[in-house]
């Protein structure tokens, strides 16, 4: 499936906290159920004034179980989110990060947005109090690769670490930047994902006041209605999904369990709009003619796309124009998307999609799209609608596109 002038790069370690779980097996298990993640704000007080009263909080999320209070303060949220992540996916793949040599070991973990609740926070005081108040962690806190940076040291991996930044598309773009590094020898392990934290006033705020957000506020968990006719915006969340990439020989060597194969990955740019996509998905397209192409695979190899799918309205309606244009109005793909249940994690969401991709593939199991009561006009895909389908997937895309016009599609298959 793959060229063999490449390494083979797999899978061995997965890590997931999400509004609908704090770790994979409770993620996957609540998908499963089509279980709702979304409810009202909890984490600022709100009054009338605001449009959007929703958003997909990890209610259920303690920092405690990887890191002390006193350390916890020093790191910002979306930071103590890929901390967790990446420690569940370090203990997954069951490498021993005390013995072998460190420089062929990396981490690319990215964020959209990073540290805005420690922003706003340290706006806040320094509007208050002055200069003076403003913490020395500020910085180290905010900073878009803080949380890269701390899982390096966490786990002494001493090789890459690198952060990227491309909005909504960050966690797979991280993913299939760690693909290629393995791929051209600078690395035998790379911890690889994204992670995000800005359910915030400034956030929420912000992109209520360009409309992207759903306002179905008296009804939280069937806000989040990808490719519904009355999907009205997505549902801001927070998360983080993490997996451990490994040069397939280095992984038979020690003797790991493999979840699946990473075979393409591709990112192309609209060069449209900073905020819109591409009307007719020429750049969502690109992306994953670009992937199969790296997989070396053709369209009726793919069994499942787990669609970008954030409920909005320009963004569903480019994406469905972008699969039929390439598989065929009579295609059999399954395209579900699973940002019905958890909402839309920003940067994270690629990183928390990859591991729901590498999921079904394992087990035979394509998570359902919920809320899907009556599909947009010329919506005629198999969208996984209301329950999960089982259904043996071989080979599967995750899709991700952001704001910027950044696209990527990542494929992942069942090792053989």
């Amino acid at each position: 499936m793959t060229s063999s002038s490449k390494p083979r790069v797999v899978v061995t370690g997965l890590g997931a906290v999400t509004n609908v779980g704090t770790d994979v097996p409770t993620m996957w298990q609540s998908l499963l159920a089509g279980k709702s993640g979304i409810s009202r704000i909890t984490c600022f007080e709100q009054d009338d004034a605001w449009a959007v009263k929703i958003a997909g909080e990890a209610h259920a999320f303690d920092p405690a179980t990887v890191v002390d209070h006193r350390e916890a303060k020093r790191m910002d949220r979306f930071c103590l989110l890929g901390l967790v992540a990446a420690d569940e996916a370090a203990r997954d793949c069951g490498v021993d990060f005390t013995t072998g040599d460190p420089y062929r070991r990396g981490v690319v973990i990215g964020s959209g947005i990073g540290g805005i609740i420690t922003i706003e926070m340290g706006h806040a005081k320094l509007l208050s109090g002055g200069p003076r108040k403003i913490s020395p962690f500020t910085v180290p806190k905010l900073m878009v690769n803080a949380c890269a940076g701390n899982v390096s040291i966490r786990h002494n991996l001493k090789g890459v670490n690198s952060a990227p930044a491309t909005a909504c598309a960050t966690g797979a773009h991280a993913i299939g930047t760690a693909l290629q590094l393995i791929q051209r020898g600078d690395a035998d392990l790379i911890v690889a994902g994204g992670s995000e934290a800005a359910i915030s006033p400034l956030c929420i705020s912000s992109f209520s006041a360009m409309k992207a957000l759903s306002v179905r506020n008296d009804e939280p968990e069937k806000a989040s209605r990808p490719f519904d006719r009355d999907r009205d915006g997505f549902v801001l969340s927070e998360g983080a999904g993490v997996v451990v990439l490994e040069e397939l020989e280095h992984a038979r060597k020690r003797g790991a369990h493999i979840h699946a194969e990473v075979l393409g990955f591709f990112s192309s740019g609209d060069a449209h709009h900073i905020a819109a996509p591409d009307p007719d998905g020429m750049g969502a397209r690109a992306a994953m003619v670009g992937a199969m192409r790296d997989a070396g695979i053709e369209p009726a190899d793919v069994g499942y796309i787990n669609a970008h799918g954030t409920s909005t309205p320009l963004g569903d309606a480019a994406e469905v124009q972008a699969v039929k244009a390439l598989f065929g109005a009579d295609t059999n793909v399954a395209l579900g998307s699973t940002k019905s249940m958890t909402g839309h994690c920003l940067g994270a969401a690629g990183g928390i999609e990859s591991v729901i991709v590498i999921k079904a593939v394992g087990e035979g199991v394509i998570p359902p799209t919920i809320n899907l009561d009556d599909p947009d006009d010329g919506f005629d895909l198999d969208f996984v609608a209301h329950e999960a389908q089982e259904r043996r997937v071989r080979i599967a895309l995750n899709n991700s596109f952001g704001f910027g016009g950044h696209n990527v599609s990542l494929a992942f298959g069942a090792f053989e």
